[in-house]
């Protein structure tokens, strides 16, 4: 069963050892967990729904709850305390195209808006119903989750927009192939949602992220459908695929989406190695890039995240092991973790180890070996579960992410570092940071956060307000993207005009209103629905 008010099903969690906790407690001081609302509770606060019956749709008190929030840290506190303040009135199940313009059709008819649902994964508030005079109908597309083709020859493979991860790659993988799109997320996020916030996967240097790999599809409109064919390449004027990419459910709603797809590899290995500071680590990252060195993923933590992730595997004994062997190895407290992937046929993974060994050694770098890279590739998806666990002893978590240029990078990560220490203040705060997608121009940047809980749900979501604006405001100041893999949502909307300018802020504005004329697609999101840019 999926948790209603947290990450994922309830049988799955992230226990942390006693070393753990302890590491915590010493960085953080002891914390309390704050009491939380049962889902019985905030049920009765549902209101009666104001749209009308309709075979699609269901008003049912528990699935309006269940969809009323995503997994931002503002919902996380809204779920937790119960204090929902908005739910839609229906969630609606389409399971055809024909569905979705049937859906169209009765929220005019109802005069409704309409908010697009693939997994619920949203950090930045992508999904959530705004406070209106018209009611709202949540689509969830979970049940337009099939493969429909798959083209061998042309490796084009098409699929209903509401199939999860999982089930995508299951379907792949019968055949032989991979989409290869793995997000952290990759558990509950969509096909649909990742081509709606331009996602990107942990094996992005091999596959691509989610623009790459988007070949076209169907999106239905309030205007109408739209297809999009699958071209390789065209030069014939402005690419639609473009304008869906990123448009976050404002000009229509994703049915079926084309994706390049990869035959399944020989080979896939995954491996950590350590570096004696993060210079050494920012130049052999920047190397590996630039070279072209045929790695399929490449994740780089600083000197505090490599020491988190080092305490939090649980393994005291084995880590003083390897501490003492990377310390005789010229790796001391200022190490960075490295972990990188090969994937491909023998000889292909045999030349990207070689070739990243060679730089390795340059930077005085030590490798380990396979067993750490196989321990990530198992605990891949499961850190969200961690976000649970540290609730549960009363610490928050969250994290920033972003993108620059090689020669900004290290000053950012120092700015966004800095600017949420100075605004923590009075109280605790741990923040790690590493690259997790890598380019021969830049990289981005994810820095994490966590802190202890206040003494109220109010309090707590303050802290996290001004922290959130201290590191967005240090990322916009310092000439960085204001999300590379989240999208915009509502957290992020407030700095987006400083990335596109005003023009292109009305440039877009103009776009979904030609597609949406009378806005009803995911209000709030993305632009000020006000026809003003937010500034």
């Amino acid at each position: 069963m999926r948790r209603w008010n947290g990450w994922g099903d309830e049988a799955n969690s992230y226990p942390l050892k006693v070393n753990a906790k302890q590491f915590l407690q010493q960085r953080l001081g002891s914390a309390k967990s704050l009491v939380e609302a049962s889902l019985s509770s905030v049920r009765t606060r549902v209101p009666e729904s104001r749209l009308s019956q309709h075979p699609l749709i269901t008003t049912d008190s528990e699935t309006r709850v269940r969809h009323a929030r995503g997994q931002s840290l503002p919902d996380w506190l809204a779920m937790r305390s119960g204090e929902i303040e908005v739910f839609p009135d229906a969630v609606a199940y389409p399971i055809t195209s024909e569905d979705v313009r049937e859906l169209f059709d009765y929220a005019e008819l109802q005069d409704a808006l309409l908010i697009p649902y693939g997994g619920g994964t949203s950090v930045a508030g992508h999904i959530n119903p705004p406070a209106s005079d018209k009611p709202v109908l949540t689509v969830d597309m979970g049940r337009m989750n099939q493969l429909l083709n798959l083209d061998e020859h042309s490796q084009i493979a098409t699929f209903g927009a509401g199939v999860a991860g999982p089930d995508l790659e299951a379907q792949l993988r019968a055949r032989g192939y991979t989409l290869g799109h793995f997000p952290q997320s990759f558990e509950l996020s969509t096909l649909g949602g990742w081509v709606a916030s331009r996602s990107s996967g942990q094996q992005s240097m091999r596959y691509g992220r989610i623009e790459q790999l988007f070949a076209g599809g169907r999106v239905e409109t309030p205007q109408g459908s739209l297809e999009i064919p699958s071209f390789p390449a065209s030069s014939a004027g402005l690419d639609i695929r473009e304008m869906l990419l990123g448009s976050e459910g404002r000009m229509g709603i994703l049915t079926e989406v084309k994706v390049r797809v990869t035959r399944l590899p020989e080979q896939e290995h995954f491996y950590v190695a350590f570096v004696p500071d993060w210079p050494s680590a920012e130049k052999l990252a920047r190397k590996l890039v630039q070279n072209k060195t045929p790695l399929s993923m490449l994740r780089v933590s600083n000197a505090v995240e490599t020491e988190t992730h080092l305490t939090l595997a649980g393994h005291p004994h084995l880590v003083s092991l390897l501490t003492c062997y990377l310390n005789w190895r010229g790796c001391h407290n200022n190490k960075c973790m490295v972990t990188y992937g090969v994937t491909g046929s023998r000889q292909q993974c045999r030349s990207a180890r070689r070739q990243t060994n060679r730089l390795l050694r340059r930077v005085g770098g030590v490798g380990t070996g396979k067993l750490l890279g196989k321990k990530w590739q198992h605990s891949r998806f499961r850190s969200p579960y961690l976000r649970e666990t540290l609730w549960e002893l009363g610490y928050v978590v969250d994290t920033l992410e972003t993108a620059t240029d090689w020669i900004n990078v290290s000053p950012m990560v120092e700015s966004i570092e800095q600017a949420l220490q100075d605004e923590a203040g009075q109280y605790p705060l741990h923040v790690l940071t590493h690259l997790s997608h890598l380019y021969a121009q830049g990289s981005s940047i994810y820095t994490t956060y966590i802190f202890p809980m206040a003494d109220s749900y109010e309090n707590t979501l303050q802290r996290w307000q001004c922290l959130k604006s201290a590191g967005s405001e240090a990322v916009v100041r310092n000439r960085g993207t204001i999300s590379h893999q989240h999208g915009v949502g509502v957290d992020h909307a407030p700095y987006l005009v400083k990335e596109k300018g005003v023009l292109g802020m009305s440039a877009i504005e103009q776009l979904c209103r030609h597609f949406d004329p009378q806005q009803r697609m995911n209000p709030g999101k993305l632009i000020d629905d006000a026809g003003r840019s937010m500034e």
